[in-house]
Parts: structure tokens; C-alpha cells; sequence
């Protein structure tokens, strides 16, 4: 398959599983390659099927979303994981993407959204939509929780806000005037200082020590 998308879905509603094989059957390029009923069968299917995107309920019986988050990680980790979210799940969002997801869907988005969403990720593209960010922030910030000592620079504030906006690495040094090297630099730097290794990740840690405003 191309990257348009070999998802696989881990939900433990029939309902949603369901919903989502109709929507997807319709979508050019992209092909459901299973389904898991809780994470640790997502687990398993993942490594035996290999999908590019892993589509990832977080309140599952038995192994729940963010345990298989961390195990895809740590095993797959050039799976992208898309957390399946309601409204009203911004801490398990959180840390989800703490645990290494690559971004989020609600589980009522719109189809065009999701073929997006599953393209996007197959990309290796990070899925963080700024009016989500700020709902986050608003809900699940905390007050610095920082050792003494651990700061960031002004320029590595500015790229993590620019991150956490969804832009690229181009699109960082165009805006802010520095090279695309520059960029990832500064990025290897905020990883370091937050202990993360993903751009979803660091947004999610700077979200809960309140490094984002």
C-alpha cells in the first residue's frame, strides 16, 4: 500500500468500528487492514499486520489506549498512533500524547477529517489542531512543575508555540528566520529538557508544566 493510509482500528464499541469500516471503505487509496477490540489485541495486530496508522481508543476493558500507546511505542515505533477521542477526555488526551501519539480525532469528526487525519499521520505528519491546543491549555494546564534550573530559551518557546500550532519545520524557520537545521536543533534541545521524542509529545509535557500559554 502507499502512504495514503493502512489503518487499523482499536475500539471496543461495535458500533464505532462499524461507522468507521463504512466511512473508510469510501475513502480512495486508504485500506482498513483490521480491527481490536482492546489494546491488547491492537498490539498484536499491529505487529502482525502492520498498518502505518493505528487508530486508538483510549477507554478500553482490560489493556486500555494508553498502554498499548506505550507498547506500540516501544515496539513499533514507526507506527503512528491517532487517538480516538470524545470531548471530554482532554487529560487522556494528554497523556496520550505523552505516550507517544502522534495527534488526536474526535470520534464525531467529519470524513474528509478523518481521510486527513489517516494521510497525515502515514506522512509522519503531527496531527495538533491549534483550537484543540488551546482547549487543552485552558482545561489541563498546571503551574510550573519544572526542577529549578530547567528552563527554555526564548527561541525554543517560540518554536514549541509554533509546534503546537501544527507547523512544520519549514515553516517554523520562515516565520521565525532561521534555517530548517536551526529548527530541528532547537527542537532536539526542547526533547532533551522535557525527557520526550516526538513533537506531540513535548507539546503535551509543556502543556502540563504550563510552558504554554
Amino acid at each position: 500500500m502507499d502512504a495514503a493510509g493502512t489503518p487499523l482500528i482499536a475500539d471496543d464499541h461495535l458500533i464505532v468500528r462499524e461507522g468507521l469500516r463504512l466511512i473508510l471503505e469510501t475513502a480512495e487509496g486508504i485500506a482498513l487492514v483490521g480491527e481490536a477490540v482492546d489494546g491488547a489485541e491492537a498490539v498484536r495486530l499491529a505487529g502482525q499486520l502492520q498498518p502505518d496508522v493505528v487508530l486508538m481508543d483510549l477507554r478500553m476493558p482490560g489493556m486500555d489506549g494508553l498502554t498499548a500507546i506505550e507498547r506500540l511505542r516501544a515496539a513499533q515505533p514507526h507506527i503512528a498512533v491517532v487517538i480516538l477521542t470524545t470531548y471530554n477526555e482532554d487529560e487522556l488526551m494528554v497523556r496520550g500524547l505523552e505516550a507517544g501519539a502522534r495527534g488526536y480525532l474526535l470520534k464525531d469528526t467529519g470524513r474528509e477529517t478523518l481521510f486527513h487525519a489517516i494521510r497525515a499521520a502515514a506522512r509522519g505528519e503531527l496531527l495538533l489542531k491549534p483550537e484543540i491546543v488551546a482547549r487543552l491549555l485552558a482545561h489541563t494546564a498546571a503551574p510550573e512543575r519544572a526542577p529549578s534550573g530547567l528552563e527554555l530559551t526564548d527561541r525554543e518557546r517560540e518554536v514549541l508555540e509554533a509546534v503546537a500550532r501544527g507547523e512544520r519545520s519549514k515553516e517554523i524557520g520562515a516565520s521565525l528566520g532561521i534555517t530548517e537545521r536551526t529548527v530541528k536543533a532547537h527542537l532536539t534541545s526542547i526533547y532533551n529538557k522535557l525527557g520526550v521524542d516526538s513533537r506531540a509529545a513535548a507539546v503535551a509535557e509543556a502543556i502540563q508544566r504550563g510552558w504554554l500559554a
